[in-house]
């Protein structure tokens, strides 16, 4: 099979089911964004950090690719089975933050993105998360989108703020906080 099809050089896409739509539909850059933010967390997997958050992060990058399927399917239309989120995919983040938290000093401050390169890549993971997650909550005022997608995500960025501390407390690193002039 080629990986190239020529069926987008006029700038539609096929959804899951078969609908045509141009590259720019909020469905597109929904499951897009989610493609990203799935990027940054492999490049989030492959530096310096334990051998548990690997595996954790390994297990986000496949819910994330359930997410983008999902968001890839025409609601109306598609008759393929995707793989389900679950609420169990959720508790996994609560979990894991509730365990991080048990150790990180409670928050005083917000905090400034940075404190080393991994805990920034997080932060970076973080905001297109967020991106991600307004483009599903857009896209849910006009379309079907599951619930679970929208909650996911939200946990998801709170996941990765809450590693980005765990990565600078592993290092020994100092939090950047934010202290406001006034």
């Amino acid at each position: 099979m080629k990986i190239y099809t020529k069926t987008g050089d006029k700038g539609y896409t096929s959804l899951i089911g078969g609908t045509r739509v141009p590259k720019h539909h909020l469905r597109i850059e929904s499951y897009g964004t989610v493609d990203e933010l799935n990027s940054y967390i492999g490049l989030i997997k492959d530096q310096d950090i334990l051998a548990e958050d690997k595996e954790i992060l390994k297990e986000i990058q496949d819910r994330l690719f359930t997410v983008g399927s999902t968001l890839a399917s025409d609601p109306e239309k598609s008759r393929m089975k995707i793989p389900d989120l679950l609420e169990t995919d959720i508790e996994l983040l609560e979990k894991q933050m509730d365990e991080m938290n048990t150790f990180l000093s409670p928050l005083k401050h917000f905090i400034l993105p940075g404190g080393n390169t991994t805990a920034s890549y997080c932060h970076v993971a973080r905001c297109v998360c967020r991106r991600a997650e307004r483009l599903a909550v857009h896209l849910a005022e006009s379309e079907f989108v599951d619930e679970k997608v929208i909650i996911y995500l939200n946990r998801l960025s709170d996941y990765l703020f809450t590693l980005s501390r765990k990565v600078v407390f592993n290092n020994k690193n100092e939090e950047n906080t934010w202290i406001p002039r006034i």
